[in-house]
């Protein structure tokens, strides 16, 4: 596991994510991200932060074996709250964030990338919330801001999957590039923003968050309490079970 972070000259701060083999984070994993943008948030040479990752993927969301061979419900309560952490460690970060998202980006990744500020993808990245897969709810708040409202249940009752090219024309990507370009591009659009007088765009970032129609905060926390409903009815634990490729009695014995 590693969330490295490396703050540059121009005060563009870059947090690396990388988890391999998928970028399917662990509950530690989830408050390291959270940990870096907070960071962020009260280092004031930071004028603007790239979030990006390393590998296949930008995140496949939560470690699903990490919660399948951790007994009683430790894990799930973890990654709840360390995802609400990292969502709302992104979206209250004093300054701008901008994601760049390659591959792969689902569930908790979603989360991420929802509540950044601005968003730029590779031309191999794609969106999905397969949170019902699992027997889950969660980032639907996040998804609503980046497609339509029936585009984005669609999504979330199918566990379909949405070209980044597709979400350019919602204004939520601001633009797709070829892989070996998806970082500078990144940096591009960081880079002006460093150029701003950081005070105002401090000021900027509270003032929209501000003004917001939605209070993301509250509102996934909402999503979460389902996801504890069907957790409790023994739901999750069985479609989890499956995904994972582990036998529910065996793994019991096991320890979890």
């Amino acid at each position: 596991m590693s969330i490295s972070t490396e703050l540059r000259p121009d005060g563009i701060r870059v947090v690396t994510m990388a988890h391999p083999p998928v970028n399917a984070l662990t509950v530690q994993g989830w408050y390291d991200v959270a940990a870096a943008l907070d960071e962020a948030r009260h280092d004031l040479d930071t004028k603007v932060v790239v979030l990006r990752a390393e590998g296949r993927g930008f995140n496949a969301g939560v470690d699903i074996k990490e919660m399948q061979h951790t007994s009683g419900f430790e894990a799930l309560i973890g990654a709840n709250k360390g995802c609400f952490a990292a969502f709302k460690a992104v979206y209250e970060c004093a300054v701008p964030v901008v994601a760049a998202v390659n591959g792969y980006c689902l569930g908790g990744g979603v989360g991420l990338v929802g509540n950044a500020d601005c968003v730029v993808a590779s031309d191999d990245a794609y969106f999905g919330v397969p949170e019902v897969n699992q027997g889950a709810l969660g980032a639907a708040t996040h998804m609503a801001r980046l497609v339509p409202q029936h585009l984005m249940r669609t999504l979330y009752f199918t566990a379909r999957t949405v070209p980044a090219s597709q979400l350019v024309q919602f204004g939520s990507v601001l633009e797709v590039v070829p892989r070996a370009d998806l970082d500078e591009a990144a940096l591009k659009v960081a880079g002006e923003i460093a150029t701003k007088d950081t005070r105002v765009i401090r000021a900027a970032k509270e003032a929209l968050n501000g003004i917001d129609p939605v209070d993301v905060n509250r509102s996934y926390r909402f999503e979460q309490g389902f996801t504890f409903e069907l957790n409790l009815a023994g739901v999750s634990d069985e479609l989890r079970d499956a995904f994972a490729g582990t036998d529910k009695a065996t793994s019991r014995e096991g320890g979890r």
